[in-house]
């Protein structure tokens, strides 16, 4: 398929870092920009625990985007031993929240307060399935005694596999699938099973985190894998396959916590995050899959309409900014300094 402009139903963002405060705004805007709808992630300092904080967390980032009236934050709920199924309930209900995340105790960024034991919380996941709300999992483990490369597939394995058999009518997302087993498992799962895939796990292996120097700015959460994971994923993408949709996954860190002795995991994507899409799907003989992938796949799994208005892609070339300033503090988004083939015309 050879073109060079490219129109798409505008697409939505099924996992995505907004963080707070004063970055609020200048991080709200690369994907307002692009993005009808996003399913902001609830782990703040102190997070998202019930409908309230989630409700005060969605007028914040309204008000820090007056230039885009029409961008929907999909708000989530952060689950912790503490939460009850009353409160699942009223979330439920609200029509604010879309979703409720599972973080295991310590697995990435603010997950301290996560829970320690995801097979002690059938009460909540119950509840979630009652009030048909889906459940988003940071799917991985997080024991000292487990290899960092291997803690995806122990999470399905120890956990997901039960959650799934125990729970048939429950919605569940496995977030930013790294591994060919996470791929696998949705494959063969019901069709109540889903994944998002980010950019950086499309595109990158760890190979781009480690041979040659460390790289920073390629470092997240779960951590890139071997080249053969990451072919997996990119099969079952360039595939179509409907249960596999747009999430990036965007996390920004400000550029000296990312540069540090001990550097936060994040990748900034959201400002390239549809032209680097874009050109995964060109590179495999596939732009006519990028829109299913972008725009239909994840609001048909989460029940919502698609969108109605639509978004242009061009083929010219563009490159990255290196850094962005918001506020006074710089950022370095991911593919920085790049050169892009595809840019959102805007």
């Amino acid at each position: 398929m050879t073109t060079n402009t490219l129109t798409i139903t505008r697409p939505d963002d099924w996992h995505l870092h907004l963080r707070d405060g004063n970055a609020l705004s200048g991080i709200a805007q690369a994907t307002a920009k692009v993005f009808a709808r996003a399913i902001v992630m609830p782990n703040l300092v102190p997070p998202v625990i019930r409908l309230a904080d989630a409700s005060a967390y969605r007028q914040r980032i309204m008000a820090a985007l007056p230039q885009h009236p029409d961008f929907t934050p999909l708000m989530t709920l952060y689950l912790t031993d503490n939460t009850t199924a009353s409160d699942i309930a009223e979330a439920a209900q609200s029509g604010i929240v879309n979703g409720v995340k599972l973080y295991p105790a310590g697995a990435t960024t603010n997950s301290d307060q996560g829970v320690t034991d995801p097979g002690n919380i059938p009460h909540l996941l119950e509840a979630l399935e009652k009030h048909d709300l889906p459940l988003l999992l940071h799917g991985e483990v997080t024991s000292s005694d487990i290899d960092i490369f291997d803690r995806e597939k122990v999470f399905i394995d120890r956990y997901l596999q039960n959650i799934r058999q125990q729970f048939p009518a429950l919605r569940i997302i496995l977030e930013h699938v790294t591994t060919a087993d996470a791929v696998d498992f949705v494959c063969e799962a019901s069709d109540l099973t889903a994944a998002t895939v980010t950019p950086q796990h499309l595109l990158l292996n760890r190979n781009d985190l480690l041979a040659g120097g460390l790289r920073p700015h390629n470092y997240c959460l779960p951590v890139l894998k071997r080249q053969r994971h990451q072919q997996r994923i990119q099969q079952v993408v360039a595939s179509g396959h409907t249960r596999f949709f747009l999430g990036t996954d965007s996390a920004p860190h400000t550029q000296h916590k990312k540069e540090s002795t001990c550097g936060c995991a994040g990748c900034f994507s959201a400002p390239a995050a549809l032209p680097l899409y874009a050109a995964f799907f060109e590179q495999h003989n596939a732009l006519d899959k990028l829109e299913g992938f972008a725009s239909f796949y994840g609001a048909d799994f989460y029940r919502l309409p698609r969108n109605q208005s639509t978004i242009t892609l061009k083929k010219s070339p563009w490159v990255v900014p290196d850094h962005m300033q918001i506020g006074e503090e710089t950022f370095i988004p991911f593919a920085a300094g790049q050169t892009l083939d595809w840019q959102v015309a805007h």
